[in-house]
């Protein structure tokens, strides 16, 4: 009996695991757009200001990104 009930157990971790690995997947599967933010100036070194400034023109966040030879602020969202 008690055999029966480790096996039993170790078959609930291993279906839980199963179950929320295949959650993480939909979820990575989510597309992000993005887009250069207008209201940013200068060359982005901070990606906590470019965040804020991202949040002020209504994205959830944002960063510093290479853009040819300089770095500026994108901002991102997810895509509808």
């Amino acid at each position: 009996m008690a055999r029966r009930m480790g096996s039993l157990s170790v078959f609930l971790v291993v279906l839980v695991l199963v179950i929320s690995l295949e959650m993480q997947a939909e979820v990575a599967e989510a597309r992000t757009c993005k887009t250069q933010s207008s209201k940013f100036k200068g060359y982005c070194l901070s990606d906590t200001n470019c965040r804020n400034v991202c949040r002020t023109e209504g994205f959830p966040t944002g960063s510093c990104d290479f853009h040819v030879a300089s770095r500026k602020c994108y901002c991102y969202k997810p895509c509808v």
